[in-house]
Order: C-alpha cells, then structure tokens, then sequence
C-alpha cells in the first residue's frame, strides 16, 4: 500500500498511498510528502476508475441515463436515481403520485442507513476493530434483503423512474421494514459499547483531521463532512423534495469539526432515518406507483438542474436539453469529490496514522469521484 517514490529538496520524503482497494476505500491514489512521520503535503491522484459516465449519458435516453448513476456513488444509489428522475419531472412537469413519492423516500432512507451502516463497520476495521464490521453487516443484509424482494438487486438499482417508481411494492414489504426497524433499535446500543464510546477509538478521533465551518464551505464540502463542523447543508431541510418538508426530523449537527465529530453526525443520521420510515412506514397512501408518461420521453429545450441528499452529501444533476430524446450535455455534481479536496488541508500536521481516521470519516466512495 506505502511505496517511496523519492525525496524533495529539503530532504521531506515521498511516498506512494494506495491505489489499493480496499485500502483506501477504493482505487484512490494519494501522494504523500512526509517530514518524519508528519504530513506536509496530500496530493489526491484521480481517474482511475473513470469511464466518461456523462459523456455516455449524452447518447442514452432519458429512461436509461437514470441507472447509470447507479454505478457512481453504489451506496446510494437508489437516491442518485431518484435524483436523475427528478430532474427529468422538473423538466417535463411530472405530477408524481403520492403513494410513489412516499415510496421514494422511504427507499432514500433505508439506502442511508445501509451505506451509514457499511461505513460504520469500515471505519472501525480501518483503525483496527475487526469485530464491529460483522455487526454492521449483520443489520444491513436486512436491508439489503428488502431491496432485493423490492427491485430485484442489492446494491446498483434500477427503481425509481421518471413518473414514480418502476413496480409496486413486495407484500411482505412493510413486515420487513418493521422488521428492520426492531432489529436496529436492539442493537443500536452495541455500537456504543464497541466503538463510539470505546476510549481508544476516541483518541484516535478526537483532535484529528479539524476542519473549520468556514474551510468546509470553501472547499465546497457537503453532508456529514460538513456538518460535522456545524455547516447546515442537507438539502431535505434546506431545499426539501418530495415528501420531506412534511416529515418531522432533525439535521444533525456538530460543531467538534474533528474526525469524531464526522463521525457522530453519521450515527445520529442513522437515528433520524429510522425515525422518518417509522412516520411512512404505516402511512402509505393508496393509488397508483407511477404517473402515466409517455413510451418515449423528450425534455423542452432548456436547462434544469436538481440536487437531493445522499449519504454523502449533495449530490446534484445538470441537464441541458435540445428537445430531443437524449441529453445534449449532463453534468453531475458528486459530493465526494468537493469533500476528497478538502483532505489536504485535514491532514497537514497531522501524523501519517491518522490519514486513515481522515479519510474514514470523509466516507469516499471513489467511483462517485471519479465518475
């Protein structure tokens, strides 16, 4: 994973971090000037994962672009689809029906939990806690489980479409969900015990990686990377879609602005999603899971942007349309690149074995950067 490339003229060292996967949360390749072990400099090396998904996009229709955002951030990416989708109804002024819009979001939010919950595990194994990763596991096969009876895939899916959603919900759907929802609260507590309030896993978070709410706004950092120091930026609350402005929940905020601070925001997100399915779970109106639209769909020329709130933070959709049936240009706002940029900064001064709690707690999911 480290290999030294050289030295400068000061005589700091260089050396090579990654790109290892999964190591460094994917193939990410930082190169890294070290004065002894302490971090003078982090230079992110990108792209090699790209594959040109907006430059692809163009010659998709407005139907098949949305699922290739699956394969960006894959660990939301039911909430990438949902963006994609609309962005297309804002253009072709869709009235979604509100039993799918419900859908949607409960959809976004056990998507949130999922990937919070993979996260969780991965950070811990990062600083060297093997156990809580099976635990992570253990509550989002759950999830992935209702995935799977709902869209017939666990991770890159192919649900949400222009109108509503592609199919009406699994019977045992609801069941599940509660399921779920019991087997969280059973277990929330053990993450306490494990790892949260474990006093070595805070020594090796608390005071690391500090990132001021001024420097997170100038480095356009978004979702937990944000509000870990006290940014309000989630966009359900400050720009909601679909159902979220009549939901009661909170946007978590810390204002520590350290690596532990990333990380309790992400534990009490995962508090405020549970508390949003419980509000729909019993509440899911009758009526139909998707609008009437056209076979073939064709936006007005113009351009339209929309953006949600993933995992990540935000993750936002700019299409330009010549009224035809595929995109003349799309271009996609990922939240892990704004907040990857935001590393070197973090890190300098810092010692080289707390990269890792860094970059944990910045939550990369490297195609979403690379695209």
């Amino acid at each position: 994973m480290v290999e030294e490339i050289g030295t400068t003229a000061d005589g700091d060292l260089i050396i090579n971090v990654g790109p290892q996967h999964p190591a460094t949360h994917g193939v990410l390749h930082l190169v890294i000037t070290l004065n002894g072990e302490t971090i003078k400099k982090v230079e992110p090396h990108l792209g090699y994962i790209h594959r040109s998904i907006e430059k692809m996009c163009e010659s998709l229709t407005y139907r098949q672009f949305i699922y290739v955002t699956s394969r960006m951030d894959y660990l939301s990416s039911h909430i990438n689809n949902h963006a994609c989708a609309l962005c297309v109804e804002k253009g072709m002024q869709i009235e979604v029906p509100a039993r799918a819009q419900v859908i949607r979001v409960l959809l976004d939010e056990l998507t949130r939990i999922a990937s919070h919950e993979l996260w969780w595990g991965a950070m811990a194994m990062d600083l060297g806690a093997f156990t809580p990763f099976f635990h992570a596991f253990r509550e989002r096969e759950a999830i992935n489980e209702i995935m799977e009876d709902t869209c017939g895939a666990r991770l890159t899916m192919n649900y949400m479409v222009p109108g509503g959603v592609m199919q009406e919900l699994h019977p045992d759907f609801q069941k599940k969900v509660k399921a779920f929802i019991s087997l969280y609260k059973r277990k929330v507590d053990e993450y306490a015990e494990l790892v949260t309030g474990n006093i070595i896993f805070q020594n090796r978070m608390k005071g690391v990686g500090y990132l001021s709410a001024a420097d997170a706004i100038s480095y356009g950092c978004s979702g937990p990377a944000a509000r870990g120091s006290g940014v309000s930026c989630d966009v359900r609350k400050i720009y909601p879609y679909e159902i979220y402005d009549k939901l009661d929940f909170e946007e978590v905020l810390e204002t520590g602005g350290d690596s532990f601070a990333r990380y309790m925001v992400r534990i009490r997100e995962m508090n405020q999603s549970i508390k949003i399915i419980e509000q729909l779970i019993d509440n899911i109106p009758e009526g139909d899971f998707q609008a009437k639209t056209k076979a073939v769909l064709k936006l007005p020329k113009g351009e339209f942007y929309t953006k949600v709130e993933t995992a990540r933070g935000e993750f936002g959709i700019y299409i330009v349309s010549e009224g035809g049936t595929t995109p003349y240009r799309i271009k996609f706002r990922s939240p892990g690149f704004s907040n990857l940029s935001a590393l070197d900064h973090m890190a300098r001064g810092s010692k080289l074995g707390d990269l890792v709690a860094m970059m944990g707690t910045l939550d990369l999911v490297i195609p979403d950067i690379d695209r």
